[in-house]
């Protein structure tokens, strides 16, 4: 039989070693915690990154497709303005086939344009706004108040409240006076 102080040292070893294994173990855990807590806190802002970038990519597709719709907008515009044209001079010459047909197209262009935000500036009887008129002549009259729009020369249109193309006005403005010089005579 072994005696009890070996057998005393030998649980001490054992112990001693586990405290060892231990205290390696927990200093391991504690490593390996860290190490977690950076890899998630680095997927965090990854995440967080890609988010920022979804959002501003789908921005920047919105414009993009916004600035194209008002472009093919803008273009047909005339295109509609021109029908409305063709539709008066097909009533004047009473022309019952072409006037129906033009009506038709020229009501559901005007639709079509309506549904996508755009609508036409009111001018006539407005005060001069220069964010959604151009002048082009200065009336003198005593009809209507200064700066008061009496007549539309080409039509403007908003397109999503925004202005596609200003209207094209003439403005009242009051008359100046007329000076008479007196002709010395000699």
């Amino acid at each position: 039989m072994p005696p009890k102080h070996d057998k005393k040292e030998a649980d001490g070893e054992k112990e001693e070693i586990c405290t060892k294994n231990v205290t390696e173990l927990e200093a391991s855990l504690k490593e390996k915690t860290k190490i977690e807590e950076t890899y998630l806190n680095q997927l965090k802002y990854a995440r967080a990154d890609l988010e920022n970038l979804q959002k501003h990519m789908q921005k920047r597709i919105d414009e993009g497709v916004a600035m194209e719709k008002e472009k093919l907008i803008l273009q047909l515009v005339p295109v509609a303005e021109e029908l409305d044209l063709a539709l008066e001079e097909a009533r004047k010459d009473r022309n019952g086939s072409l006037l129906e047909g033009t009506e038709m197209v020229t009501k559901k262009l005007w639709k079509v344009l309506n549904c996508e935000g755009l609508c036409p500036i009111d001018a006539v009887g407005k005060p001069f706004d220069p964010h959604i008129h151009e002048a082009v002549q200065e009336v003198e009259t005593c009809n209507q108040p200064e700066g008061t729009v009496i007549e539309e020369v080409r039509k403007g249109y908003l397109l999503n409240d925004k202005v596609l193309r200003p209207s094209m006005v003439k403005v009242a403005c009051n008359p100046r006076p007329i000076r008479v010089q007196k002709v010395n005579e000699k």
